[in-house]
């Protein structure tokens, strides 16, 4: 098991903050950058964030001790346990059929918000699994899998089992984030002799707020949204998944853009976020 540690991330956001205001003077993403500083001066944000500024993350990992490993991850007032087991298994549809085959690993996930995570509270899932938590573990597990080279996994299942404690917006992108964190640990504790992580994944939330895009919308933000979208990157810059939604109007191209743009630079923070916190852990 790894030494419980808590992380918190102001001094680390401005050091992301000014390297990429050094990366944004080449190519390409000085244009984003310019983009992003004109947004800026058209909206003041309720809680007093810039456009392109996540919530105060911070990340606590060994919260619990009972599994393989365990990661209290929060942004803002949003708050997910991620924990990660590890079953000496693989399904039986993963099993080889041919002689001579490789088993390959796997990893899932579950997701669920506890009844007082939200007001009013939420009915606890007795028997049925709702429609909204079967496509958001869906999606966290796909999300992660990403990351994941399976045959140097072996015959290992992971298990990712992220709670919400408390919700205020981007509970399904935080998920992923801080099972991410949970499933590199998970994976530590197996010693492969061949590294299993192939690249780092996070998600994060953006979206069109009173006519201006915006990075990580808490609930008021995402409540009142004219476009809410959800975007899931590699830490080498590519996607896995973008879930993006036109609450009334459609959008054009270049809203679409820019949003986009606030989304990458999101990754890039919440990337360096990730491997603070797991310090010689870090799997890349």
């Amino acid at each position: 098991m790894y030494k419980r540690q808590a992380f918190q991330v102001v001094e680390l956001s401005q050091r992301v903050h000014a390297l990429r205001r050094t990366v944004s003077q080449i190519g390409d993403r000085r244009f984003i950058y310019v983009t992003v500083k004109k947004m800026d001066s058209r909206m003041s944000r309720h809680d007093g964030r810039s456009v392109d500024q996540l919530r105060t993350i911070s990340v606590n990992r060994g919260f619990t001790n009972t599994s393989a490993a365990s990661v209290l991850v929060q942004a803002g007032n949003t708050m997910v346990l991620c924990t990660a087991s590890v079953e000496y298994k693989v399904p039986p549809w993963r099993m080889p059929r041919n002689e001579g085959e490789v088993v390959k690993g796997w990893v899932t996930a579950e997701y669920n918000m506890l009844p007082g995570s939200t007001s009013p509270r939420k009915q606890r899932d007795r028997k049925n699994v709702d429609g909204r938590t079967t496509e958001i573990q869906r999606l966290i597990g796909r999300s992660l899998r990403a990351a994941v080279d399976f045959e140097a996994l072996g015959e290992h299942t992971i298990m990712i089992d992220c709670d919400v404690l408390q919700a205020d917006g981007g509970t399904r992108t935080l998920s992923v984030t801080g099972g991410f964190i949970a499933m590199c640990e998970a994976v530590a504790t197996l010693k492969l002799p061949t590294p299993a992580i192939r690249d780092s994944i996070a998600a994060i939330s953006v979206g069109v707020v009173a006519g201006v895009p915006v990075l990580d919308l808490d609930y008021p933000e995402d409540s009142t949204a004219d476009v809410d979208m959800n975007v899931i990157m590699t830490g080498g810059g590519k996607f896995i998944e973008v879930q993006g939604t036109a609450e009334g109007e459609p959008f054009d191209f270049d809203t679409l853009q820019a949003q986009l743009a606030l989304a990458k630079n999101g990754i890039d923070q919440l990337t360096a976020i990730q491997k603070e916190s797991l310090g010689d852990a870090w799997p890349l």
